[in-house]
């Protein structure tokens, strides 16, 4: 099976939302979706509602939030390296359709693991750039798969040769 990159970004909300509305999506489409998500370390509402819908999305926790007023600790960074390996282990299962890495994004920004780790973990398995709509993630080329989208820049911080092979 062959898997579409989406990236949403920007300042303000809905980032999380809009990736569990494609979840729902996936489920009402008969796909089962993993979510992971690292830096949120508590039950939201939306857990509650997800729950009921268990059999096709599974969501699992890799972060303790309360290291956003403070530097990440070893646990922290234990935590989030751990969820990148359960991850890994998900992708090559492909037991999943659709898999979720919500705030990995952050998890590299405060170091929890590098830019690296998450472009390997996202080359664990095959994928095709789609084009997104919207203007947070605009010409990403379809059947070309390459960095050369402003919306990586942030993911990437620099260490990314742009137009490279993803």
């Amino acid at each position: 099976m062959k898997g579409y990159l989406q990236v949403y970004t920007g300042n303000g909300k809905g980032k999380t939302t809009a990736a569990f509305g494609l979840a729902l999506r996936a489920a009402g489409a008969g796909l089962r979706t993993y979510i992971a998500q690292f830096v949120k370390g508590r039950e939201y509402s939306e857990h509650r509602t997800l729950s009921r819908l268990s059999d096709v999305i599974t969501i699992k926790q890799y972060g303790n939030q309360f290291f956003l007023y403070r530097d990440p600790d070893p646990e922290d960074i234990r935590i989030a390296q751990k969820g990148l390996e359960e991850v890994r282990q998900v992708m090559l299962s492909e037991k999943y359709d659709v898999i979720v890495l919500d705030e990995a994004d952050i998890a590299t920004y405060y170091n929890l693991f590098t830019v690296e780790d998450l472009l390997e973990l996202i080359h664990t398995r095959p994928l095709v750039i789609r084009r997104l709509p919207g203007k947070a993630v605009s010409p990403i080329l379809n059947n070309n798969p390459t960095i050369n989208e402003p919306a990586f820049q942030d993911l990437c911080r620099g260490k990314c040769k742009w137009g490279a092979p993803l």
